[in-house]
């Protein structure tokens, strides 16, 4: 499952304009660069007055994408929760993966994902925000990292926070990465996620591998970089953000949050404010 060319993407169906500053969601269809449709939302923040105009200010500046976990969408519980706290430290923009929710396509589990990443990026750089943060969990951890090291331009970000993330691929060192696996690589596996999980997983294996999380790190710097990861994560243990860090010695920040388990459910939103604080101090 090849990234194709990194750095373009096809542009969003709403264009922008002065209403896209007002208060309440602008809600669209994104198109990636390989064609696939992906279901967006845009919130001004609560944070941001309804002015008519162009946000201005070093909060109001801000947007900060969410990439959710695998099974998410932007419409689950979980991932509004996080976004509702985000949105009081600048504009949020959600998407839903392909595969997942109203989006189009299969997901492929972080390879093409990046492609989902990049065109939310952009169309917060349509929108008027100068400065874009991304905050990915879990799997959306790993596309933030490789989108990151891949993208440059209109796609670029100024700064990146991974929660849960993996380090490398194929671990199978948990029992619920065990389930995970048996998910995407079965036959059966993908039918309970489809019908189950509103997931919809591609069959095909990855060719060529994509480049790992860990690999990816070092090509991010001098992007401001923060890892956050649970003490408790039952599907990544804590050899996975330590090797992210290790990877960027003196760049990235590493937070090991005592008791957290896995991803946006168990980020509580004291920590997710704290992220927010920091997307806001790190952004350029």
């Amino acid at each position: 499952m090849s990234t194709g060319r990194a750095g373009h993407m096809a542009r969003s169906t709403v264009r922008p304009h002065s209403e896209t500053a007002r208060r309440g969601p602008l809600r669209t269809f994104l198109r990636t660069v390989d064609g696939v449709a992906i279901d967006a939302a845009y919130e001004p923040g609560s944070g941001v007055p309804d002015t008519g105009r162009a946000p201005t200010g070093p909060l109001r500046d801000l947007a900060i994408v969410v990439a959710h976990g695998f099974t998410g969408d932007l419409e689950r519980p979980h991932v509004r929760r996080v976004a509702d706290v985000l949105a009081r430290h600048g504009a949020v923009v959600t998407f839903s993966f392909r595969g997942h929710g109203a989006s189009g396509g299969r997901s492929t589990v972080g390879d093409r994902e990046v492609h989902d990443l990049a065109a939310a990026v952009r169309w917060a750089r349509e929108l008027g925000h100068s400065r874009v943060a991304t905050v990915g969990f879990s799997m959306g951890g790993s596309v933030v990292l490789r989108h990151a090291a891949l993208h440059q331009g209109d796609a670029d970000t100024d700064a990146v926070a991974a929660v849960s993330a993996p380090a490398r691929w194929y671990y199978r060192g948990t029992a619920p990465m065990r389930r995970l696996h048996w998910l995407v690589t079965r036959p059966e596996g993908r039918l309970v996620s489809r019908y189950g999980l509103r997931t919809r997983i591609h069959h095909r294996d990855w060719d060529p591998v994509p480049v790992s999380p860990v690999q990816s790190v070092p090509l991010i710097a001098p992007t401001p970089l923060l890892i956050v990861h649970g003490d408790r994560d039952g599907y990544f243990p804590v050899d996975h953000p330590r090797m992210l860090a290790d990877a960027a010695p003196g760049h990235a920040e590493l937070w090991l949050e005592p008791g957290m388990g896995h991803a946006e459910h168990a980020a509580d939103d004291a920590l997710m404010a704290r992220i927010g604080a920091w997307a806001v101090s790190r952004a350029g």
